[in-house]
């Protein structure tokens, strides 16, 4: 049987309203729960009191929903924020997606608070008006689910209620680890069959995804598989260099190498089947020594400040191309390109679509590095061109295979040369003057994204 009697007490006893401290809006934020064993735990049904109360208090940016039930029933709360009163940036374009998740081990508190506190920094930031806070909810969507295992959370366990350790229990080379517990199969769980559905259906488009571990202090990427470093190993290098050198001196390393091999997890699950950005924060297990117990905001303070630095910045974390110039002469197109992201990308082509949006040409892959700008050359007919042709960007956000494909028009304004057989130059900046072949370029495009800021 799945459910020992011992169980149904801890059900009733969840079913108990909590004695949590209550949030003072004058203070910091408060973690509502309470040292219990050198442990710094909140019950389920304390949060479940929490995040309800803020959305209630703050409709304008909580949206709160499940994900689905744990499989004692428990109701996996995500807690949705954004400034929802606009759809989009206050520029007109997509708002980034930022995925967090924490507790997928009910025993440790740390990464649970972790989650808690990701939420509830920016609460707290947009009603007293931080301009980051502001700037953040304005510009991104945050998807926080703060307990992603309540059973095993409210009877101190590490395994969901069927012994299985839920962070072994993906479908991204299950199994394949020495490790223990994975499930009968991947996603036998009721809690990561909801999290990867989730995943699935709202943030597809993520461009960050972190969760929050409590063990050793660390923050981890892909792989944990294989000691190698990931496709990205320029973007997550790029970050770790950034937090060590001007936030904190936290190790940031392949999972495989930093910790130890593990499959199975939602971080590569994110990274290698969903193709996000994604991190493991582990933070160090000193709260669980007799008498260290302190504010856990305090406590988390280091750690917050990365987790708002990767936030602040979520823009920069995918291959960002601009055309700068297109060039054609005698049957060769040049094209000048940068990449303003922190992401590269090896699979760009550049198009050339008829108004019915028909691919009429398309060049070769290739590739472009982060913060890198670059030449390339490939043949190409003139006779394609037509007068009402316009010209589009297709790449994938990062190097990994399973990253977003994203097909972006070239901005009007960009400068396009033609060079003809008889050297009479056609130029223009979006029109060619039609001497011998109308191209006009009225309908060149409008430009999607040409950001070098998410306040652009």
């Amino acid at each position: 049987m799945r459910v020992a009697v011992a169980l149904v007490v801890c059900m009733l006893l969840a079913a108990v309203p909590s004695a949590a401290a209550q949030y003072d809006p004058s203070q910091t934020p408060m973690w509502p729960g309470e040292p219990i064993d050198n442990h710094v735990h909140m019950t389920w049904a304390a949060l479940t009191m929490e995040v309800n109360d803020w959305a209630d208090e703050n409709p304008d940016i909580v949206d709160l929903t499940s994900a689905g039930k744990s499989e004692l029933g428990r109701d996996l709360w995500v807690v949705r924020l954004s400034d929802w009163s606009m759809d989009t940036k206050p520029n007109g374009s997509a708002k980034e997606i930022i995925y967090i998740d924490g507790g997928h081990h009910g025993n440790e508190y740390l990464g649970t608070a972790l989650a808690w506190l990701s939420a509830k920094w920016y609460i707290n930031g947009w009603n007293d008006g931080n301009e980051e806070a502001v700037r953040a909810l304005q510009n991104s969507e945050i998807h926080v689910l703060i307990m992603l295992n309540p059973d095993g959370n409210d009877i101190d366990t590490r395994w969901n209620i069927n012994q299985v350790d839920l962070n072994r229990n993906y479908d991204h080379y299950w199994n394949t680890c020495p490790t223990t517990q994975p499930g009968s199969a991947a996603f036998s769980e009721s809690e990561t069959e909801a999290n990867a559905a989730y995943i699935n259906a709202h943030v597809t488009d993520a461009d960050l995804y972190v969760t929050m571990h409590t063990g050793v202090w660390i923050i981890l990427y892909p792989w944990g598989k294989w000691p190698e470093q990931p496709p990205d190993w320029e973007l997550f290098w790029s970050i770790r260099d950034t937090v060590n050198e001007d936030i904190s001196e936290i190790p940031i390393q392949n999972a495989n190498q930093g910790l130890y091999p593990n499959c199975g997890t939602s971080r590569d699950y994110g990274y290698g089947i969903m193709g996000f950005p994604t991190f493991t924060f582990e933070t160090d297990d000193e709260q669980f020594v007799p008498g260290t117990f302190e504010d856990v905001n305090d406590r988390l303070a280091e750690e917050m400040d990365v987790m708002r630095y990767l936030i602040e910045n979520v823009w920069h974390w995918r291959a960002r191309l601009v055309v700068e110039s297109v060039s054609i002469e005698e049957g060769e197109l040049t094209l000048d390109i940068t990449n303003h992201g922190q992401a590269s990308t090896a699979n760009a082509s550049l198009e050339y679509h008829s108004e019915t949006n028909e691919v009429l040409w398309s060049s070769p892959l290739f590739g472009v590095n982060a913060t890198n700008h670059s030449v390339v050359s490939f043949p190409f007919e003139q006779s394609v061109l037509k007068s009402t042709g316009t010209w589009n960007l297709n790449y994938q956000k990062r190097v990994i295979n399973a990253a977003t494909w994203v097909n972006e028009s070239v901005d009007e304004n960009t400068s396009v040369t033609v060079v003809e057989a008889d050297d009479r130059m056609l130029t223009g900046a979006g029109l060619f003057n039609p001497v011998s072949v109308i191209i006009g370029m009225i309908g060149v495009a409008l430009l999607t994204r040409r950001e070098t800021s998410p306040e652009a």
